[in-house]
Parts: C-alpha cells; structure tokens; sequence
C-alpha cells in the first residue's frame, strides 16, 4: 500500500491532497481568487503570504478527511515549479519540514505534468498522445510517446492564452478571472470586430497571444476617442473565436501530423466551453480519442501532484532536502532538479 500526500501552491491556490494506491482520499483547495479579484490579477506578494496563512489549515483538513497522520505517508510530493517564486517556496518549505520530521522522501512535480495527468483521473492514456496544455502562464504543445515522456512541439512567444483572456476581460469591463465572463458573453455575440491572427500562415506549433491582446486594447481605445461604445458580447465572440481558434487549428494539424492516438485537454483554459465544443467538432469523425478533464482537475490542486507522485515514486525519483524551486522549470527536466 503506498500513500502520497502532495502540496500544490503554484501561484493562487493552496491545496493538499492524499492518495493511496492511486485511489484519491481526499483534495483540500483554498482558493484565493476573491482576495486578488479587486486587483485584477495574482498580486505575487500577497499571494505568498496567503499561501502561509492557508498551508496549515489545508495539511490538517486533509488529514481529518483521510482520517491518516503523517506517519502513514510513504512519500511527500510537491510542485516544484513552474509558478510564482514566492508561492513555491511556501509549498515546498512545508513539504520539506514534513519530510524532516517524519523522515519521509520527497518527490518534486512538475507542474504542468500534473496538469497533464489530471487527465487520469478521466481516462486511461493512449499513445502517442499529445497535451494542449493552456492556463494562465502556459500555452504549449506537449507529445508524449509512453508515460513521463514529454517533448514541447510548440509554445507561446510572449503571453499565455489565459494571460491574454485576463487582461481582454479588464478592458471589456469583466472581473478576474476573465476566462469564464468572456466565454459566456461570446455566446450572445457576433464576430464581428476584425482582430489579427498572429502566426496564422506560421508552419510551426507555436504560439503567440500579445498581439491579439494589443489590437482589442487599441481597438477599445479608438473606439472611446471616437465616442463610441464597444459592443462588448460581439467583441468577446470576436476575441474569442481568434483565441480559441489558434489552439484548434495548432492542435488539430499537429495531432494529424504526428499520428497520434489521443488528445488531452490540460489547464486552467481547458475549461473553457467554446474549446471543449471546438476540439470535440476538430476530432469527430477521426480515429483520435479526445479526454476533456472534468471542471474540478482544470483549476490548480493536489490531487494532480499526487497523480503524477505515484509514477516518480515507483520510479524512485526523489530529491534531496537542498532542493530549491524553479519558476522557469522545463516539462522535459522534470527530473533535473540538482
């Protein structure tokens, strides 16, 4: 019997979670969405603070729900990167400390790895398979041709696509996060503001968000010069269909190329309605199998670090008590963490 306890604090979420022999016990989430919805976005600093105020409160409700102790733990597993410096460190300090006194190994996770194995908990994995993984600071294809092998085929020049969705929301007036008011005032509009699509005659997988993030700003602001009010569900739709659009036509080529037998949704943006709707009608009729995470694995939690800590653990893959976080951590060195 192995149990995993796992700390998620990436960036704006604490969260724990436990799993025994890949059966999951119990997934603690304190978010803290409301405190950074008045700024408009993660304050980093204050974000870090919170994280220390929520970590204890989350490893005890954990506990209580699993009904175990820390000394029933076989590992401890935590993100490791990427993320917000200050935000890791909170996760990792905690999960450190366990380990020290318990005498528990500690297993570091990848972030988006753990995005990506969300999936498991939908479905069992098909290979060659590859991940679209798109979330507020990552937009990026990932192939995988067994477990635990990543290869990024493509990736975002500047913003992430969950990026953009925020600061687009800002402008039309909608509150943080952007990605869900966007997606549901794009359902009353038309598409009827023309807006670029970077990279569109591009033959690589990568992506880039900034320039679309640019054109709605000056486009808002050309229209309040003129006195003009911005039609604000057509530009969702409009913004939205180019946003989207990008990730469908991108996934969808590579998927064909690279003959792959399945296609995962991975991310914060993989919640996004008009996606799921879009990659279902891209792959419908073909032999590629699509798994769409349920709603609770697209947010950031634990029980996705657990998921991916039960693999390292049969692998024996741990670190030593000196290791430090990594923000800018590769999916493809998530076994480097000298």
């Amino acid at each position: 019997m192995t149990r995993i306890l796992a700390i998620e604090s990436s960036c704006d979420e604490t969260a724990v979670a436990i799993t025994e022999d890949g059966k999951l016990l119990c997934n603690v989430i304190s978010s803290q969405v409301p405190v950074h919805a008045k700024y408009g976005g993660v304050m980093p600093e204050i974000a870090s603070r919170l994280h220390c105020e929520n970590i204890d409160v989350c490893l005890k409700e954990a506990l209580e729900q699993a009904k175990l102790g820390f000394e029933d733990m076989d590992a401890i597993a935590v993100t490791r990167g990427p993320g917000l410096i200050g935000c890791l460190h909170i996760g990792l300090q905690a999960a450190k400390t366990i380990a020290v006194l318990y005498n528990k190994p500690l297993i570091p996770v990848h972030h988006l790895c753990g995005h990506i194995y969300a999936n498991e908990y939908a479905g069992e994995f098909k290979f060659p398979m590859l991940c679209v993984v798109v979330s507020g600071g990552n937009t990026e294809l990932v192939l995988m041709k067994d477990h635990m092998d990543f290869e990024v085929i493509g990736e975002t020049k500047d913003d992430a696509v969950g990026e953009c969705y925020d600061k687009v929301a800002r402008v039309l007036g909608f509150p943080y996060p952007g990605g869900l008011p966007i997606d549901q005032h794009s359902k009353l509009g038309e598409h009827t503001y023309n807006l670029p699509k970077p990279l569109a005659h591009d033959d690589s997988y990568d992506f880039s968000y900034s320039g679309l993030k640019t054109s709605v700003i000056n486009l808002a602001n050309q229209l309040q010069m003129k006195g003009e009010a911005i039609r604000v569900d057509d530009m969702a739709k409009s913004f939205q269909d180019v946003a989207i659009g990008m990730i469908v036509e991108k996934a969808t080529r590579a998927a064909k190329e690279f003959n792959v037998k399945q296609v995962v949704l991975a991310g914060g943006v993989s919640a996004n309605s008009y996606l799921r709707e879009q990659m279902k009608l891209a792959l419908e009729g073909t032999s590629v199998d699509l798994i769409i995470p349920p709603l609770w694995c697209t947010t950031d939690n634990a029980a996705m670090v657990a998921k991916v800590a039960e693999r390292l653990y049969k692998e024996g893959v741990f670190a030593p008590l000196s290791l430090g976080v990594d923000p800018n951590w590769k999916i493809s060195d998530y076994k480097k963490f000298d």
